[in-house]
């Protein structure tokens, strides 16, 4: 199982990583409700390299973006889960809306995003090149998604009161 890291716990260990010539490839997201969709994305970016972290977004951050009631589970059990798939070699929780900061602060050489993106609308794509790395687009078509999964368990088991 994959270690859950501090922002700077990764840094030093991406350090090592890249002393010892390993390609870093880094995977982020906010993978609330893990699906098959987020473990084809992150196997697809491991691929591309020799090490792989996973940046997950925070509560906060995730309520942010994705609006009330997200997320479903807290960021504690979505890196457990997150650590435990294979090929993810760290995850490390971050409290930004977007991963400039931490791809600034690991320096990876490929910064990974689902199908559901291009090459040219990653959100943190000048911070990427501009420290002469590379953006990839990785997994399998966006056929798959949190929001999706939610209406499914809604439609089929109904709203459940408090």
């Amino acid at each position: 199982m994959a270690a859950v890291l501090s922002v700077d716990e990764a840094g030093r260990l991406a350090s090592v990583w890249r002393a010892a010539g390993k390609r870093l490839v880094l995977a982020n997201g906010c993978f609330d409700l893990l699906h098959v969709g987020h473990v084809r994305y992150l196997q697809a970016a491991r691929a591309l390299g020799d090490a792989l972290v996973v940046g997950l977004n925070s509560d906060a951050s995730v309520q942010r973006l994705k609006g009330p009631g997200r997320p479903v589970m807290p960021a504690a059990e979505r890196a457990e889960l997150l650590a435990a798939i294979s090929g993810v070699d760290a995850v490390v929780v971050f409290e930004e809306d977007s991963a400039d900061a931490l791809i600034a602060r690991l320096r990876p050489d490929v910064h990974a995003k689902g199908t559901d993106y291009t090459e040219q609308s990653v959100p943190e794509r000048g911070t990427v090149e501009a420290m002469g790395a590379k953006v990839a687009i990785a997994g399998d078509p966006k056929t798959h998604s949190t929001k999706d999964l939610i209406t499914t368990i809604l439609t089929r088991f109904g709203r459940a009161g408090p």
